[in-house]
């Protein structure tokens, strides 16, 4: 996800196939972690979308596990085993299976150089496959970093790359580096950064109301700010409900525009700023151009 300042929210989305409307914050998930299976398939180092999960988890937790992000980096010595417990194994008392984890890597190199001699290629070493699954990995994350900013016209590079999990850290700078981002951001709780996160989530209510009105006039502004005002009423009698003190709360208005004739509308956040101008301002920052038409109001928030 992507933040500067403010969460970037979506209303429609589809996972697995099924579309799902409602207001949550945009989150692209990647299936490439340590968990993802690695596969050779079709003269292709394949990882994910298939997981080896906790149980049995990767070869390297000793209960005859699939071949995972883990193992490979662990042959590549990215990982030290002895900076992790013993408690590995069917008695849960043993250190991380290195050897297991090479054995099952060179299994899959093996597959690769009898693709490589067919076609005529030179053999692979075990960690030249082992740094292959690691750039596939790397790869399959990148895509949805370039898809929440270049394809929304922000420079990915003058972005900070903040990243989190046990093996976030390893993978962050090849990352930062295919994308051309500079700075990494590695949070001190980063191994159980999204349950600390979770723990110090603000408590959110949204109130929402359709409207079908041309924006740009006195009199159309004056009536999404009474709508708005209705609407923040509730929201915090809702709050306050739960607890909260009036104080505390911080309300943030939108307006959900689209110029007319066209189905994709901009969710568009109160600035300093004509809603109407930060309307066409973000427009034209995400599609490169802009219309020379009505501008519709479809929803007050």
């Amino acid at each position: 996800s992507r933040y500067d300042g403010h969460y970037e929210h979506v209303f429609e989305t589809t996972i697995a196939g099924v579309t799902i409307q409602a207001p949550q914050l945009d989150v692209n998930t990647v299936a490439a972690g340590g968990g993802s299976r690695l596969v050779f398939r079709s003269g292709l180092l394949c990882v994910g979308p298939e997981s080896a999960g906790s149980h049995p988890g990767p070869v390297c937790y000793r209960k005859q596990g699939h071949l995972a992000v883990t193992d490979a980096n662990l042959v590549l010595g990215r990982i030290d085993p002895t900076f992790f417990p013993k408690i590995f194994g069917k008695t849960q008392d043993q250190p991380l299976d290195e050897e297991g984890a090479r054995a099952s890597m060179a299994k899959v190199t093996e597959q690769v150089n009898e693709f490589q001699k067919a076609q005529g290629l030179a053999a692979k070493t075990v960690e030249e496959v082992a740094l292959g699954f690691v750039k596939v990995a790397n790869e399959a994350m990148c895509r949805p970093i370039r898809n929440l900013t270049q394809m929304r016209g922000y420079d990915v590079a003058t972005h900070v790359l903040a990243c989190f999990g046990g093996a976030g850290a390893q993978h962050a700078c090849a990352i930062a580096r295919s994308l051309g981002m500079s700075k990494v951001f590695i949070h001190r709780y980063a191994g159980i950064l999204s349950a600390y996160g979770i723990g110090l989530s603000d408590v959110v209510h949204e109130e929402q109301a359709p409207t079908a009105k041309v924006w740009g006039t006195p009199a159309v502004a004056g009536e999404c700010d009474e709508l708005l005002a209705g609407l923040e009423k509730k929201a915090i009698a809702r709050l306050v409900e739960q607890g909260l003190k009036k104080e505390d709360i911080t309300v943030e208005h939108f307006l959900n525009l689209r110029y007319q004739g066209t189905d994709i509308a901009v969710m568009t956040r109160r600035t300093a700023e004509d809603f109407g101008a930060a309307f066409i301002k973000e427009y034209q920052r995400e599609f490169g151009f802009v219309l020379d038409t009505s501008i519709i109001v479809d929803d007050v928030r």
